[in-house]
Formats: C-alpha cells, structure tokens, sequence
C-alpha cells in the first residue's frame, strides 16, 4: 500500500492524452511508464472533522423579496388617488361555518369552559367586506355584504354596484386579490365598462397581510364569534352584522387595520 501511493504521487502521464489504437499502439508521453494494471492511489488527506454549516438560502417566491416593488406599487396607487381625488378601496371575502372560533374565555377555576356544537356540515355564510378611504386620509367607511355558500363573480359585481351606488360620481381605485372570481371574462367586461369612475389594482397571491380587510376578520373573529357554537347557519348573521357594525362605526379600526398593513395616510407613505 506505501509503495503504490509512493509511485501515485508524481504524475505518470503529461502533456497529451492517452489514445491505444486496436493494436495497442498510440500516442504515450515521452516519459510515460507501462500502463498499471491496479488502481492508482493518491496521497490521502489528513483525517478531520467538518463542521456543520447552513446552506446558502435559496430564492423562494416569498413576499419578503418583493417588498420594494409592492411599497412602490402601493404608493403609487396612493399617488395616484390623491391626484384623482378618488376613494382608495380594499376587498376581500371570508366565510363561517358553524365550527366555533375556540378562544380563551373567562371561567370559574376548575371548571374548564366546554363548547358544545352541531357543526358536522359544509354549509357556509361568506361576506364580503370593502374598507375605503379617501385620497386625504380624512374619512373611513366599510361596506359588508354577507351571502350563503361561495361568492361567486355575478355576486360580487352586486357587490360593487352597491358600491357605485354609494361613491355616485367619485372615483373609486379598487384593490384585491387574484381569487377567480375577480379574475373571471364576466368581472373582466363589468370592469371594462366601468372605467368612467373604477380602476382595479391586484394584490400578490402570496401576501393577504397587505389588505387591512383580512384584520377586520380576525378582528370580528376574535370578538363577536368567539366561541359562537351556532345550531344554524342563519344564526351567525346576528353576531356578524354586530361585528361589522362595530368596525363600522369606529373609523380609528379602520385606520388601524390600514397602518398594520403597512400604509398610513398621515405619514406621507
């Protein structure tokens, strides 16, 4: 074993490949020795331990990347607002079912609070829920509306006309996600034909922190829903619409759930 690694340590072969023609005979080095017919081995390297080390990261379609492009592209959208003097309009829709929101709750000690509930169906109440504001940042308003099963793009072109009804002549910029339905040929043509007072700008898929609209569900959820075991479906319209009716009537949640998204009217952002 030394005497093979001794003769393994010096090159046998330099300068030009080694081509055996089917006589064996080609092209050796000038210096080449006969062809070894075991394994060269080469010098061994000095035992050790390697250290474990993380790997470099890897690019994944995560907001955190494009954190500069959606800044600038909501900024712009604001910009573009304050120029039009139009209302600047979060969407976005939820759904409940008669699975309670399970959160802590006050209760006697030692007696744990037990939710007792009937929710072995798939029936669902969706909402929909619009935060504006206007272009100066002076005024809130949310609008809700609330229908059985999915909402579908015929739904939610009600929903916005409602919506036109109550901006009569000012313009509106309409900001939400890319769900099918507001990404469908029928909502595409209602748009189209809208352009006198609507624009509509996209959220990315990935980021549903960007729309204060998801904080008032989380809001609502936590509060009026919270650990509602509803025998129906219709029952939870009266704990929703008193949900609603809160963020409504306090325009400083309004502005909260805007500045948690990362978007303040007062600071110029």
């Amino acid at each position: 074993m030394t005497g093979a690694a001794t003769r393994s340590a010096g090159p046998r072969i330099q300068h030009r490949p080694l081509d055996f023609a089917a006589g064996r005979r080609g092209h050796r080095a000038a210096h080449a020795g006969p062809t070894p017919s075991g394994p060269c081995l080469a010098t061994a390297p000095q035992a050790g331990l390697v250290a474990a080390a993380a790997d470099a990261a890897r690019t994944r379609a995560e907001r955190a990347r494009d954190r500069d492009l959606e800044d600038a592209a909501r900024a712009a959208a604001k910009k573009n607002a304050r120029r039009r003097r139009a209302w600047v309009v979060f969407e976005d829709e939820s759904g409940l079912s008669q699975q309670p929101v399970v959160c802590r709750t006050w209760a006697p000690r030692g007696d744990t609070p037990v939710l007792t509930h009937v929710g072995g169906n798939w029936k669902r109440l969706s909402v929909a829920g619009a935060l504006a504001f206007r272009w100066d940042g002076r005024r809130a308003r949310f609008f809700f509306h609330t229908r059985p099963g999915s909402y579908t793009d015929r739904a939610l072109i009600a929903f916005l006309r409602d919506l036109k009804r109550h901006f009569w002549r000012q313009p509106v910029i309409l900001i939400w996600d890319g769900l099918p339905a507001h990404t469908s040929r029928r909502m595409a043509r209602y748009v189209a034909h809208q352009r006198a007072w609507l624009r509509v700008e996209r959220l990315p898929g990935y980021a549903p922190e960007l729309n204060p609209v998801e904080l008032v569900w989380g809001n609502r959820k936590r509060r009026e829903l919270a650990n509602v075991c509803a025998p129906t479906i219709d029952a939870l319209r009266a704990p929703l619409r008193r949900g609603c009716t809160r963020v409504r009537r306090h325009s400083h949640l309004a502005f909260s759930f805007l500045r948690h998204a990362g978007l303040d009217f007062r600071h110029g952002r």
